[in-house]
């Protein structure tokens, strides 16, 4: 996608993304290993009532469904990072995400050509429509070949 054909208000959606124990466990040995991630028998008699996802581990699973909906074929080469993470609800095995993208705003850069700026919050949910996470993201897009950034 175009930095030139993101409008403010606009809505991306992605998924379902099917969760699995498996993958919960992998990416907690690798990246988080807290008895609550990769303890399933621990967790099962915890206040989580069970195994539970990292939160990093849905961050990840949220970028690859923005990759795939948005980012993949864009402009975009980078981000400077977030501004707000919230993690809302746990993450379980056999649990559907579905993300979704709103574009808040869009600019060029003042101090950079050449590079375009867009402002969005992202949304993931799960099968009972909970909110799981919710960020406020930033994106630069490569625009210097173009020769109207329509911003």
């Amino acid at each position: 996608m175009k930095f030139a054909d993101f409008k403010p208000g606009q809505v991306f959606e992605q998924g379902p993304r099917r969760v699995t124990q498996e993958e919960i466990l992998a990416f907690a040995k690798t990246y988080d290993p807290q008895w609550f991630h990769v303890n399933p028998e621990k967790a099962a008699d915890s206040h989580w009532g069970g195994l539970i996802a990292s939160g990093w581990h849905t961050c990840g699973m949220a970028m690859k469904m923005a990759v795939d909906a948005v980012l993949g074929e864009s402009e975009s080469f980078a981000s400077p990072g977030l501004d707000y993470v919230k993690w809302l609800k746990p993450v379980r095995p056999g649990d559907d995400l579905f993300w979704k993208g709103i574009i808040k705003a869009k600019r060029e850069s003042n101090s950079r050509p050449g590079i375009g700026i867009i402002l969005w919050s992202w949304e993931v949910t799960n099968q009972k429509g909970e909110i799981v996470l919710e960020l406020d993201a930033t994106n630069l897009f490569d625009i210097s070949g173009q020769e109207n950034h329509d911003s």
